[in-house]
């Protein structure tokens, strides 16, 4: 039985691709191991966002192709973003490499996998070299946002990622993902329902919704009712599935935030209180040329309408320093709006020129020591906030999902709260995929530790967060 390594860079849609190809290998008799060395097949799910993450997926490919040494039938393979933007080069600048397939075909990995073995076995048993033999496919394909759709589940997994559209038409001026992924695609309310209803049913308990840009699901294909939005309409939809306790999802933009989007905030008390929106910079000249197609006055009323609406809610955001252009004044009214937004927390980015963007293409590229000083400078505001939340919440008790062993500490279990912050504590098996309440004794910015508020099997009677 053919043993296969995946390795996935980058988001959550990424990995949502990653469980799908995994599952179509092992349906086709595949072994899925997390050891390089013993694998048969090996194959490195990219990411394209950030220059950084393209060259450690080169880098860690190259390593792997030593391994062919000693297996010569080895297949080695690169799937996803940075595969659909670099194609066929991919074969030529690598030699090993025997599989690249796009953004749209990652249901058709399988198939070519199986393609490639075969014929390297072919080639094995009538002795004949191994001729030079790829497969490229970056196509696109009409219907591929329907075809991530399966899921790998864990023993007692109480979260999942459903895929709900891909592809972006933002054209956000740093951004490579609408020439990797295509242009918005959505599926449909009914088979997205099914897929939730399905997990339900195998025990998961919590799902998020994952979506380039999550928010604008549907809004070419579908009509408003009642004045909702189609994305407003999943949303009531997913909520109703009889058995589920949290929806979330990821990753929204600003511009999708009408009226019925906060305010379903209020109304759906699955829907939990924790939105990452994505700020990118606090400069209106600088989000111009970004072409976010909103402005620091108006990000920042949106989120006092969130926080109306829910005062409970937890904001997290993206921001990139040093984009082309950016003067210390545009820097000094990003941390501005940092500071008045008050976020539990941020990823704070360097810009980085990907090609075949607009923004790499501009003049006035900010110094790399700049872009240095600014992202810490910034990470030192964030992180004052995050420990501020944080230790606001020791002596209190947060209700949490609790998701198994830590990834830090095996010994210990985590969870999420509400807010999606980590909850670490001592636990047992029982504990793992149930919702109850955690008191919390000590916070270190980032994470929170504590012990399950449980007596003798029941839940005790405290307010949660």
């Amino acid at each position: 039985m053919p043993k296969v390594f995946l390795k996935t860079y980058g988001c959550q849609m990424n990995e949502r691709d990653s469980e799908q190809v995994a599952r179509m290998l092992v349906e086709r008799g595949y072994e899925m191991t997390p050891s390089e060395t013993e694998a048969d097949v090996v194959l490195l799910n990219t990411c394209s966002v950030r220059d950084m993450a393209e060259q450690k997926a080169i880098g860690k490919m190259g390593l792997l192709g030593r391994l062919r040494a000693n297996k010569p039938e080895m297949v080695f393979g690169f799937l996803g973003c940075m595969a659909q933007s670099r194609g066929s080069e991919l074969t030529r600048d690598i030699g090993h490499i025997d599989l690249v397939v796009g953004t749209q075909k990652f249901h058709r990995v399988a198939e070519y996998v199986d393609r490639i073995v075969q014929r390297k076995r072919a080639l094995r048993e009538h002795l004949m070299d191994d001729a030079r033999f790829s497969i490229v496919d970056v196509e696109e394909e009409a219907g591929s946002q329907e075809t991530i759709r399966e899921h790998v589940l864990g023993e007692r997994q109480a979260t999942a990622f459903v895929s709900i559209m891909q592809g972006c038409n933002m054209h956000c001026t740093f951004c490579i993902v609408p020439s990797t992924r295509g242009a918005e695609r959505s599926r449909r309310i009914e088979e997205i329902v099914r897929e939730v209803e399905g997990l339900v049913a195998r025990g998961v308990k919590e799902v998020t919704l994952l979506g380039q840009i999550v928010n604008l699901y549907g809004r070419h294909e579908f009509e408003k009712h009642d004045g909702k939005s189609p994305f407003v309409q999943l949303l009531e939809a997913v909520h109703a599935v009889d058995g589920l306790r949290r929806l979330r999802f990821t990753s929204p933009h600003p511009i999708g935030f009408r009226a019925d989007l906060v305010n379903a905030f209020a109304e759906l008390p699955k829907l939990m209180p924790h939105v990452h929106l994505p700020m990118q910079s606090g400069s209106n000249r600088i989000l111009k040329a970004m072409h976010r197609a909103y402005t620091a006055e108006r990000y920042f009323a949106l989120t006092e309408e969130l926080r109306a609406a829910r005062p409970d809610i937890a904001l997290t955001t993206d921001v990139i320093v040093g984009f082309p252009g950016e003067t210390e004044e545009d820097y000094a009214a990003t941390r501005e709006l940092v500071e008045r937004v008050g976020f539990d927390n941020a990823f704070i980015f360097r810009y980085s020129p990907r090609r075949d963007t607009p923004a790499a293409e501009m003049d006035q590229q900010v110094p790399e020591a700049a872009k240095e000083e600014r992202n810490h400078d910034l990470l030192r505001v964030v992180d004052g906030f995050a420990k501020a939340k944080g230790e606001a919440l020791v002596g209190r008790n947060v209700e949490i999902l609790c998701e198994g062993p830590s990834r830090t500490n095996e010994a210990r279990l985590m969870g999420r709260s509400p807010g999606n912050k980590i909850v670490i504590f001592e636990g047992g098996q029982r504990h793992v995929g149930e919702v109850f309440e955690v008191a919390v004794t000590r916070s270190t910015g980032f994470s929170l530790y504590g012990d399950p508020a449980v007596l003798d099997g029941a839940v005790l009677a405290v307010s949660t967060v």
